[in-house]
Order: C-alpha cells, then sequence, then structure tokens
C-alpha cells in the first residue's frame, strides 16, 4: 500500500474525538463507514451512544482497535477496547492531557485565578532575580 502524507485514515476501529454536540470531547471508535462525508460511531466505555456522524464533527486520533469487523455489536466493541487498552493509551497522550487541563482552568473560579497570578508572579520575579544576580557574577 502506497503511503501518502496523511497518517490518519478513516478506517473501521479508527478512535476519533468528537469535537462540537452533546458528545464534543468524548472518545468514540468508528464502527462502520456510511458514505464519504458520515461514519457510523459507538463509545460504550465514553457514554456515546452509536449515532452516524460527518467526519467534519470528528477528529481523527493516532489510536486504532485492531481486528474490530465492521458493524460490531456493543459487546464485540468492548472486548476489543478492553483488550486493546485504547482509552488508557489515550489518558496517557499529550493531547488528552492538554484537554484535561484546559477543562480544569475553564472551571477555575476568580479568586484561584488570581492566586495563579500571584504565584507566577513570585515565579517571574525569583528567576528575574536569579538570572540578575548570574550575571553580575559572571
Amino acid at each position: 500500500m502506497v503511503q501518502g502524507s496523511f497518517k490518519r485514515q478513516v478506517e473501521v476501529g479508527r478512535v476519533v474525538l468528537i469535537n462540537d454536540g452533546a458528545d464534543a470531547n468524548k472518545l468514540a471508535v468508528i464502527v462502520d463507514i456510511i458514505d464519504h462525508k458520515r461514519a457510523l460511531v459507538d463509545g460504550p466505555t465514553t457514554g456515546v451512544v452509536r449515532q452516524p456522524l460527518a467526519y467534519a464533527r470528528l477528529t481523527l486520533t493516532n489510536l486504532v482497535v485492531k481486528g474490530l469487523p465492521r458493524n460490531a455489536g456493543q459487546a464485540v466493541l468492548k472486548k476489543n477496547l478492553g483488550k486493546s487498552q485504547v482509552v488508557a493509551q489515550w489518558e496517557k497522550s499529550a493531547w488528552a492531557q492538554k484537554l484535561k487541563q484546559r477543562e480544569v482552568r475553564a472551571n477555575l473560579t476568580d479568586f484561584e485565578r488570581f492566586k495563579i497570578q500571584k504565584l507566577k508572579n513570585k515565579r517571574a520575579f525569583a528567576l528575574g532575580s536569579a538570572v540578575a544576580k548570574a550575571k553580575k557574577s559572571a
């Protein structure tokens, strides 16, 4: 097979991240390809019900559930997800960590943001004084 510049192909078993809607920022797996604009996705472990979604609402990840048959049922999908440990791999990825951090920051209160600002100021002052001290001694 000739490999082009695209590393993530739309295929059965490809793990996707849903961009918008009620299931935004949830993982799902492509179970079947409907046509050139839509795929049937299911996420039994993440709470995504089986539904057709447009590719514009999906972001393909690097993760693939190997050996998943086309149009597999929820039981087979759960078994293959558990066997391949896709959710654990996703939780370890930098992408998932960034999304989690973004969610934490969005839920901060005003006072917590203020405390973070003060801590950043302290860190910048300590770093600047250490650099100035190093320059002076050098």
